[in-house]
C-alpha cells in the first residue's frame, strides 16, 4: 500500500522514521510531506495513495473525490469537521480519529487559563515590569468556584476531575451525558449553567447543533465577574458576541485557544482586541507528550485497519 502523510505529526524525525521503517519492512511505501493546503497540491500528492494521514489541515470533499485509490483516512486529531466526510462516505472510505491523545494537554491548559485569569497574571506581570504593585489587581482563588463544563466527554470529564480535586463545584451541560459521568457533576440546562457558573469552559464537538451554541443571548446570562474559556472548536462560540461582552464589561475575562479559522489570525479579529483576554494560537492539544501519544494512536489505527480491525472509527 502507498501511505501518504500530508502534514507534520509534531514528533521527531527519528520517531517518524521508525514508524516508516516498520511499514516499509512490510512492503508498504511511505511518503511524508510538509503541510500544504492547496487542493491541487494535495490531489497530486495523493493520486496513488491507499492511505492518507492528516492532522487538522483541511482535507475536503473535492480532494477526496480526486483520490481514486484512497481507502482509509487516518486523522491525527480528535475533531473531524475539517475532513470531507460526505465524499468519504460516498466512496466507502474508512475514517478513524485519534481520540484521547490530548485529554491531558487540553485539560491542563484550561486549568492554567483559569488560574491565570483568576489571579490577573497578565496584568500583574505588566504592572511589575512597569515598577508598580498589586494595588487594584488582587485576584481570586479557584477553590469553591462553580465550574460550568459544556460537553462532558473525555476531556470535559478530565477538567471536571481536576477542578473537583481543587474543591470546585462542577456544573455540566450535555444533551447525552455518558453513563460513567461522575456523580459530582450536577447537570443543568445550558441557560442555567451560564447563569450559575463562575467559570464556563467549552468541551463540545463542532457539529450543526453546536455551531454558535454560545451566542449573545446566553452570554448575557453570565455573572459580571465570570470567566469564559474555549479550547474546543472556534465556531461553537460567536466570536463577535464574546468580544462585545468582554469589551462592554459584561463578563470579566476569557481564555481563547480556537477560532473560526486556524491561526495566524487576521489582525482585525475581534478577540485580539478585547480586555482581560488570553489568546493562544490553537495550542491546547499540543504538548511533547501528547504528540508522541498521538503518533502511537495513529500508527496503531493504521496497523489495525490493515489487519481488518478498524478502531477509533468515524466511518
Amino acid at each position: 500500500m502507498e501511505i501518504v502523510l500530508l502534514e507534520s505529526l509534531g514528533i521527531s524525525g527519528e520517531l517518524l522514521d521508525s514508524y516508516a521503517k516498520k511499514l516499509e519492512e512490510k512492503g508498504h511505501t511511505f511518503h511524508a510531506y510538509e503541510k500544504d493546503t492547496d487542493p491541487e497540491v494535495q490531489k497530486k500528492r495523493c493520486e496513488n495513495a491507499d492511505v492518507v494521514i492528516i492532522a487538522n489541515m483541511p482535507f475536503t470533499d473535492e480532494v477526496i473525490r480526486n483520490c481514486p485509490k484512497l481507502k482509509f483516512i487516518d486523522v491525527a486529531f480528535t475533531g473531524v469537521d475539517h475532513v470531507g466526510l460526505e465524499a468519504a462516505k460516498e466512496k466507502g472510505i474508512a475514517v478513524s480519529n485519534a481520540s484521547g491523545y490530548s485529554n491531558e494537554s487540553v485539560a491542563e491548559l484550561v486549568l492554567g487559563m483559569m488560574l491565570t485569569l483568576l489571579r490577573n497574571v497578565p496584568q500583574v506581570d505588566r504592572r511589575c515590569r512597569e515598577g508598580g504593585t498589586k494595588d487594584g489587581l488582587v485576584g481570586r482563588e479557584i477553590m469553591g468556584k462553580k465550574i460550568g463544563i459544556v460537553g462532558t466527554g473525555a476531556i470535559g470529564k478530565r477538567v471536571a476531575q481536576i477542578c473537583h480535586g481543587l474543591g470546585c463545584e462542577i456544573l455540566g451541560y450535555d444533551p447525552k451525558p455518558s453513563a460513567d459521568a461522575p456523580e459530582y457533576i450536577r447537570y443543568l440546562t445550558l441557560e442555567d449553567l451560564m447563569r450559575e457558573a463562575d467559570i464556563v469552559t467549552m468541551h463540545c464537538p463542532l457539529m450543526e447543533s453546536t455551531y454558535h451554541l454560545i451566542h449573545r443571548e446566553n452570554l448575557a446570562l453570565m455573572k459580571k465577574n465570570a470567566i469564559f474559556i474555549n479550547a474546543a472548536r472556534g465556531p461553537v462560540v460567536d466570536s463577535q458576541a464574546l468580544a462585545d461582552a468582554l469589551t462592554e464589561g459584561r463578563i470579566a475575562a476569557a481564555g481563547v485557544d480556537v477560532y473560526e479559522t486556524e491561526p495566524p489570525l487576521p489582525a482585525d479579529h475581534p478577540l485580539l482586541h478585547t480586555p482581560n483576554t488570553i489568546t493562544t494560537p490553537h495550542i491546547a492539544f499540543a504538548s511533547e507528550e501528547s504528540m508522541v501519544r498521538r503518533a502511537e494512536i495513529v500508527f496503531d489505527s493504521l496497523d489495525q485497519w490493515m489487519s481488518g480491525n478498524q478502531i477509533n472509527k468515524i466511518l
